[in-house]
């Protein structure tokens, strides 16, 4: 793991094993709950921890969802989502079901799509390998589970080559 604090938000770079580390943190979490009857991984960053916590969790059942918040300037923090991409409800209706993305910064996304299950009759439990209590627009929520808390921009081994850019931080060693 390496943190730099060269610009006015602190960065932290993650390794693979950094990763491996979160999923064991939150295996013992998910399987303490009981069994679920799939996953939806939000695109793009909940693909890979997504697929990681099905084979460890013995999941078959993966979905995605894509949501779109319009830009900032034009509509606000608090704008509506536009769902890119989202499981048919006949997938997840009466089902147990874990949203998966890699951070809870500020919550939007996951809510979205927990919001949006929940209104099709599906049961969620939201799930990051991060959760960010301080950009959280919601003070009164936070995911079901979370690897670890961090006020920093998290950049992710799958991301070292678009996520390095424009921050001044040199892709770390990997030996």
């Amino acid at each position: 793991m390496m943190e730099s604090s060269g610009s006015p938000s602190r960065h932290l770079v993650l390794t693979w094993s950094d990763v491996d580390k979160l999923i064991d943190i939150l295996i013992p979490q998910l399987r303490a709950i009981g069994p679920f009857s799939g996953i939806i991984m939000i695109t793009r960053g909940g693909v890979i921890p997504g697929g990681m916590l099905a084979e460890a969790l013995n999941i078959p059942h993966l979905l995605t969802a894509a949501v779109d918040f319009p830009a900032k300037a034009a509509a606000g923090l608090m704008a509506w989502p536009t769902f890119l991409q989202f499981p048919d409800p006949s997938l997840v209706i009466n089902r147990r079901t874990l949203v998966i993305d890699d951070v809870w910064g500020s919550g939007r996304t996951s809510i979205a799509v927990r919001e949006r299950l929940v209104a099709i009759g599906a049961t969620p439990f939201t799930c990051v390998l991060h959760y960010n209590p301080y950009r959280s627009l919601f003070k009164n929520e936070k995911p079901d589970f979370y690897g670890a808390t961090t006020d920093a921009y998290v950049i992710y081994p799958w991301e070292i080559d678009r996520g390095m850019r424009d921050i001044g931080l040199a892709m770390p060693d990997m030996n």
